[in-house]
């Protein structure tokens, strides 16, 4: 009799555990298959999953909308950290520290990414920065150190050929440089973000704006009117030494044939710190207002595993967040090189008030390269006072 019971109270709490959840996705291609086969796994433990296409786009205001009314998903796969503020300030995500019992295989940038006022909003799944793609034809090694970098891109400019490109008027691309000498964009304390404090305009962001401005009128390196295509085409062609791009630019690159290296880039001139490029990242959210939470988050749990992680590099080539993950992926350049420069990164602001940031800093940092020296400091200071009074 109290076998049976035993073998009763088991098959209840393995009733208990399953559940209906509902997954919206943005996801499209061998990357929804991908979805579909995790969620034919999880099925295999009793639950029942179903998962809804919806735009990408259209997800914050559309859960924003329906939460509140016991609608809308379970999870969410995926959103970026810049719309993770305003979720969490609408109530309609769900912390996820209780859910995660051991962060150590995160790479820390994802973790930070998805830390709003101090609590983990969503589990990283993948990420993204710009890093510099070396053509191994022109650049054998990989340079290490400022001179080093300085030396191979000069060897390598002149008579139609470039050592070193980038688009030197975007903001976005060039957060690495502003780091490296002590700018920022919000201060950072413990993970919350203090939107009053912005080092947009701090005796570290003039050096960075002046070292951009080097590249272009002292070291003669990158011309006026480079854009990233630009750039992109003047390395395809094997015309381009080094340049700095993010992992979008590389099946272009693969399909021109060209042997390619990725590393960091080296740390600036008399820099306080190194290059630490904006990293953006994805991850799997919960509905704060779902009533199946726990299983919502062993959903979300799976499949930000490690051999879930390894699967979807497989099937989209995102770089993931899991460090096992890309151990086992360290035969790939593309993991083992934007990994690299992920770790080595900083997460773009994931506050509400970075939407007043773009356009005032970005307009900044292309008058700062338009010609020789000019008054960083008055540039910059008029954009961080625009920032101030766009923010609300």
């Amino acid at each position: 009799m109290k076998k049976a019971l035993t073998i009763l109270s088991l098959a209840l709490l393995g009733q208990a555990g399953a559940a209906n959840i509902t997954v919206w996705t943005h996801f499209g291609g061998s990357e929804l298959t991908w979805l579909k086969e995790q969620a034919a796994a999880f099925d295999k433990k009793g639950n029942k999953t179903t998962i809804v296409s919806v735009p990408f786009d259209q997800i914050p205001d559309k859960l924003i909308q329906s939460a509140p009314k016991g609608q809308g998903p379970d999870v969410i796969v995926t959103l970026p950290q810049d719309r993770l503020g305003q979720l969490a300030s609408a109530g309609v995500i769900e912390p996820m520290d209780k859910y995660i019992t051991s962060k150590t295989d995160f790479d820390k940038t994802g973790l930070q990414a998805m830390t709003y006022q101090g609590k983990l909003f969503a589990i990283p799944m993948f990420a993204e920065s710009v890093a510099l793609v070396y053509n191994k034809k022109l650049v054998p090694k990989a340079p290490a150190t400022w001179a080093e970098f300085l030396k191979v891109a000069q060897d390598n400019t002149g008579n139609g050929k470039f050592g070193f490109l980038a688009d030197l008027s975007n903001a976005y691309m060039n957060y690495g440089v502003v780091s490296a000498y002590g700018g920022y964009v919000f201060k950072n304390t413990n993970g919350t973000l203090n939107i009053k404090d912005i080092g947009l305009a701090n005796a570290g962001a003039d050096k960075a704006s002046a070292f951009l401005n080097d590249l272009r009128y002292k070291y003669n390196l990158v011309p006026e009117g480079v854009s990233g295509d630009v750039a992109k085409g003047a390395f395809t062609d094997g015309r381009l030494a080094m340049f700095l791009t993010g992992p979008w630019d590389m099946g272009d690159i693969k399909k021109a044939g060209i042997d390619y290296g990725i590393t960091t880039f080296p740390t600036p001139p008399g820099a306080s710190g190194k290059w630490s490029p904006f990293v953006g990242v994805q991850g799997t959210m919960i509905n704060a207002y779902s009533k199946n939470k726990v299983a919502a988050a062993g959903f979300a749990k799976q499949i930000s595993s490690s051999d879930a992680q390894f699967a979807f590099n497989k099937a989209g080539g995102r770089i993931p967040v899991s460090l096992s993950a890309r151990t086992k992926l360290k035969s790939d350049p593309v993991v083992a090189g934007f990994g690299k420069s992920i770790s080595a990164g900083t997460p773009m602001p994931n506050v509400p008030a970075m939407g007043a940031v773009w356009a005032p800093w970005s307009a900044a940092i292309a008058q700062s390269v338009q010609k020789p020296n000019p008054d960083y400091s008055q540039i910059l200071d008029k954009a961080v006072q625009e920032i101030q009074g766009n923010i609300k």
